[in-house]
C-alpha cells in the first residue's frame, strides 16, 4: 500500500491548479491520479496539420476577472481570434447563399436576445428555449419585409449555437433563470493560444521547461497515468481514505480532492464511494447536467476556398431536412457551422451538438468522412476540394469524461440544487479538516463550463488545506 498525504484524482485544469498551488505552498506529499495516458483532461492539444489543434477547450473566454488571462496577459501567449469575430456566410440546403442585407437584419434581432442580458430571465420559471423563441418572433415583427421562412431557418441555426454554448441537446432543457448564474468576463471572449494550444497554459502552471515536452516542472514524478480509480472508502470519523485503482493498487490518503468530470460522477458515484455520498451531493450530481459538444477538423492540401469567408453556417430548408432525417446521414442536422482555424490556414473546424454528436461518435472515421463530403455537395454549388484528413472528437463515449461541459437545466431548478452543493467538502468529524473535496468546472458557481472556472475551483480546494495547515484560519 502506498501512503500519500494529499491525493488529487484527475490531472486536468482543476487538478493541476490544485496541485501546483499546494506544492508552491510547501506541501510535498502530493500525488495526482490520472485515468488517461496524458495530463490535461478536457484540455487536449494534439499535433495536426501545420502545428496543433485543441480537441477540447480552445479559447480563453474574456479578460477582466479571468484568472487565466490575468496570469498570462504579459507573456505574449494569447491573440484575438479573427475568424470567430468575423461575419459568417449563411448557406441554405438548396445551395442559396443568403444575402448579407437579410443576415444583417436578422442579426440585429438576435443581438437583442443574448441570454445573460435578458432581465426577464432572472425569475423566469421555464426553459431558455421557450423564452428565446417567444422573444425572437416578437422582436421579428419590428423588422418588416423579412422572409419568415429564411428567418426560421436562421433562428434554428442560432438555437444550435446557443446549445453549443451550454452543451445542451436542445434549449428546452436549459434553465431560463439559470442563465444569470453564469458570468461572462469582460473583454475578448475568443482569445486563442496561437500555434501552441491550450496545453501551453497548463505547462505554464506547472513551471515546465518550454523546450522539453517531457518535463512536467513541479509535477515531475507526481502524476500517475492510466490510474483509473475504482473505489474510494472514506469515513468522516477517521482521517484515512482508502483508494483502490483498477489494477488492484491501494493508496492510503489523508485528503482527497476529486476533480473527475460530472459525467463520470453521474455514471459511477453510487459504486465509487463507500459509504455513499451525502444526499445533498448526490442530488447535485443528479440535478446538474453535462452536455455533449464535439468538433470536426478537416485538413485540405491548400487553404479552403472561398478564401474570403471566415466561416459558414448551414441553414436547412424544411423539405431537405425532412429527407435528411430518413437517411443514414440524419446526424448531420446537428452540425452548426464550419470556420477557419487560427494559425492553421489549411483547416476547417466544424461544431456538432447533442444527440447527433453522440451518434457521430459511434461511427467510423470513413463513415464520418463520407457523410461530410455528401454535406458539402448538398450545400455548395461549386465542386468542393476533398479533405486529405479528418479528426473528430469523442467526449461522450470516453468513459473518463462522458461529456463536454456542464450547464443548468430545468431539472436543476426543479430539484433545487447548485454547484455549491457539489463543491461542499466532506469534513473530518473530529477536527473539521477537509477529508473529501470536489473541484472542476461543474463545481464553480459562476464560471462553470470554462477552464478559468476549473482553475479557480482547484485553487479553492487547495486553499482549504493551506488555511487548515498553514494559516490556522477558518476554512474558506
Amino acid at each position: 500500500m502506498k501512503t500519500k498525504h494529499i491525493v488529487i484524482i484527475g490531472a486536468g485544469a482543476a487538478g493541476i491548479a490544485a496541485a501546483t498551488r499546494l506544492l508552491e505552498s510547501g506541501f510535498e506529499n502530493v500525488l495526482l491520479l490520472e485515468a488517461e495516458n496524458r495530463f490535461g483532461g478536457r484540455i487536449h492539444t494534439v499535433s495536426f496539420a501545420d502545428n496543433v489543434v485543441d480537441l477540447g477547450a480552445q479559447w480563453c473566454h474574456g479578460e477582466q476577472g479571468n484568472a487565466i488571462y490575468e496570469l498570462t496577459r504579459d507573456l505574449d501567449m494569447l491573440q484575438p481570434t479573427d475568424e470567430i469575430e468575423g461575419g459568417f456566410e449563411c448557406i441554405r440546403s438548396n445551395k442559396e447563399v443568403v444575402a448579407h442585407a437579410v443576415i444583417d437584419r436578422l442579426k440585429s434581432v438576435i443581438s437583442n436576445l443574448e441570454p445573460t442580458q435578458q432581465e426577464g430571465l432572472k425569475d423566469y420559471e421555464g426553459s431558455l428555449g421557450t423564452y428565446i423563441t417567444d422573444a425572437f418572433w416578437r422582436n421579428l415583427q419590428t423588422v418588416p419585409d423579412i422572409d419568415r421562412v429564411i428567418a426560421r431557418e436562421f433562428f434554428e441555426n442560432y438555437k444550435k449555437k446557443l446549445c453549443s454554448m451550454d452543451g445542451a441537446d436542445h434549449l428546452f432543457e436549459v434553465s431560463g433563470k439559470g442563465q444569470h448564474e453564469y458570468l461572462d468576463c469582460e473583454g475578448d471572449l475568443h482569445l486563442n493560444w496561437k500555434d501552441k494550444g491550450f496545453r501551453s497554459f497548463l505547462r505554464f502552471l506547472m513551471k515546465a521547461d518550454r523546450e522539453d515536452a517531457s518535463d512536467l516542472g513541479l509535477l515531475n514524478e507526481r502524476i500517475q497515468y492510466n490510474a483509473r480509480v475504482e473505489h474510494i472508502e472514506w469515513q468522516s470519523s477517521t482521517s484515512e481514505i482508502r483508494i483502490r485503482l483498477w489494477n488492484g493498487e491501494l493508496i492510503l490518503a489523508n485528503h482527497v480532492i476529486c476533480t473527475v468530470s460530472l459525467g463520470v460522477l453521474k455514471e459511477i458515484h453510487h459504486k465509487l464511494f463507500t459509504p455513499a455520498l451525502p444526499l445533498a451531493k448526490c442530488r447535485a450530481i443528479d440535478g446538474l447536467k453535462l452536455g455533449t459538444v464535439d468538433k470536426i477538423y478537416l485538413e485540405f492540401n491548400k487553404p479552403f476556398v472561398p478564401l474570403d469567408w471566415p466561416g459558414f453556417s448551414l441553414l436547412w430548408r424544411d423539405v431537405e431536412l425532412a429527407e435528411l432525417r430518413n437517411t443514414e446521414y440524419h446526424w448531420l442536422e446537428g452540425i452548426i457551422n464550419f470556420h477557419r482555424v487560427s494559425c492553421q490556414p489549411r483547416l476547417l473546424q466544424g461544431w456538432i451538438i447533442g444527440q447527433h454528436a453522440r451518434h457521430m461518435e459511434t461511427l467510423t472515421e470513413t463513415e464520418v468522412f463520407d457523410a461530410l463530403l455528401w454535406l458539402f455537395k448538398k450545400f455548395f454549388s461549386s465542386e468542393m476540394p476533398a479533405p486529405v484528413r479528418l479528426l473528430s472528437t469523442r467526449w461522450h463515449s470516453n468513459p473518463n469524461f462522458r461529456g463536454s461541459y456542464s450547464f443548468r437545466s430545468v431539472y436543476t431548478d426543479e430539484v433545487r440544487t447548485s454547484s455549491s452543493d457539489l463543491a461542499t467538502p466532506i469534513l473530518d468529524e473530529r477536527d473539521g479538516k477537509p477529508l473529501l473535496q470536489f473541484a472542476g468546472e461543474a463545481t464553480h458557481s459562476h464560471f462553470y463550463s470554462t477552464v478559468h472556472g476549473a482553475v479557480e475551483s482547484g485553487w479553492r480546494e487547495a486553499q482549504r488545506l493551506i488555511a487548515q495547515y498553514h494559516e490556522h484560519k477558518p476554512l474558506l
